[in-house]
């Protein structure tokens, strides 16, 4: 077991991380599909964090294959379930808006990593599809239902997290369309209201429940969304790190539980990034090798209280969020500030037509 693990720009410690990446691969089912662990459930959103991870390593293949499985498995209005058993829905009473957008957030990630173009268009329409089906929960003040039960009727509340995830997964789609030069004027639009909202409109969110803000990823992904500032990201990380972190463990997934998960660690850990805080980040993420067990997984959390490793899981996600934060620190990738910042590409200016539609290029 490892104690630390201090990484710098250049410094990509690919020996170490190759096995993180390998039990990944393990649990990765022979249809691309990507459990939370062997015998374990599959959630859109997580299987696109553990490709994410895939791209990071290098296993091209491998990552393509989890977005194909995606692929099939979308549903006519654009879609996925909440989570699959064996390949098969398990719970068809709800798709999470937030799990659907978040292909977007991987394909672009991917797209950055390989550079290949073809896959770009290959997925489009997915992304399109995801997209669409998404925004058409947008509320006229720009937040975002959190779900959608099976009759596509949106639950009327919605999420600080789940929306700063869509925040960023709208702008990944807008970037895959400026670069295939396809027009995303609505998404702009969606994307700019929803910013406004999470910026501006706290009472859109925790409507009808009890306030979320007693999570950490309240706290951290809007800056990990790109919704600040460097100086008000910082602000905003400061203003709450002693109820969230503890010191030599990682971050609390509860302020007022005794538990650090080491996902919510990683992405703080790019959420320092993105906030300037280079050093803080540096030594947050060097925490977390602690908790990596000998096939090269991690386990997802700690009840510091009791001692004890916490669910004792080791799940696909987390091995994709380890990976992705070594990447943001290492720079290792050409996706490695994804998370770091927002970049919109410009709206292309000049297009061509066939028919009335846009042509992929």
């Amino acid at each position: 077991m490892m104690d630390g693990l201090f990484l710098s720009k250049g410094i990509y410690p690919q020996q170490y991380l190759s096995d993180c990446a390998a039990y990944i691969l393990d649990v990765q089912m022979s249809d691309g599909r990507i459990p939370w662990f062997k015998g374990g459930k599959t959630d859109p959103w997580d299987h696109v964090e553990a490709a994410m991870g895939l791209s990071v390593a290098g296993e091209y293949q491998a990552a393509e294959a989890a977005y194909h499985w995606l692929f099939k498995q979308q549903l006519a209005d654009g879609s996925w379930w909440a989570a699959y058993y064996d390949a098969m829905p398990n719970d068809r009473s709800q798709r999470e808006t937030n799990f659907v957008a978040y292909v977007a957030t991987g394909i672009w990630h991917h797209y950055l990593v390989s550079a290949d173009k073809a896959f770009l268009v290959q997925y489009y329409p997915m992304v399109q599809r995801a997209i669409d089906f998404v925004l058409s929960y947008q509320t006229e003040y720009g937040d975002i239902y959190w779900a959608v039960d099976e009759q596509g009727i949106g639950q009327p509340d919605a999420l600080v997290t789940a929306c700063a995830s869509i925040y960023k997964s709208i702008e990944c789609a807008i970037n895959i369309a400026a670069t295939l030069e396809q027009d995303a004027a609505s998404w702009r639009r969606a994307y700019e209201m929803l910013g406004q909202a999470l910026r501006d409109k706290p009472e859109r969110f925790d409507r009808t429940w009890e306030s979320k803000s007693r999570f950490s990823m309240d706290w951290f992904y809007p800056v990990l969304a790109g919704l600040y500032s460097a100086r008000d990201a910082r602000k905003r990380l400061t203003s709450r790190w002693d109820q969230f972190v503890e010191s030599n463990l990682g971050c609390r997934c509860v302020s007022d539980q005794p538990w650090v998960t080491v996902a919510e660690s990683c992405e703080l850990t790019m959420a320092l990034l993105a906030a300037g805080d280079h050093a803080q980040a540096v030594k947050l993420y060097s925490w977390l090798h602690q908790w990596r067990d000998n096939d090269g997984g991690y386990w997802t959390g700690y009840q510091f209280v009791d001692k004890a490793i916490w669910p004792e899981e080791k799940t696909t996600w987390t091995a994709g969020a380890i990976l992705l934060a070594a990447d943001a620190l290492t720079e290792h990738t050409a996706a490695s500030r994804l998370f770091l910042s927002a970049n919109l590409l410009p709206a292309p200016q000049d297009t061509q037509c066939v028919d009335g539609r846009q042509r992929l290029k």
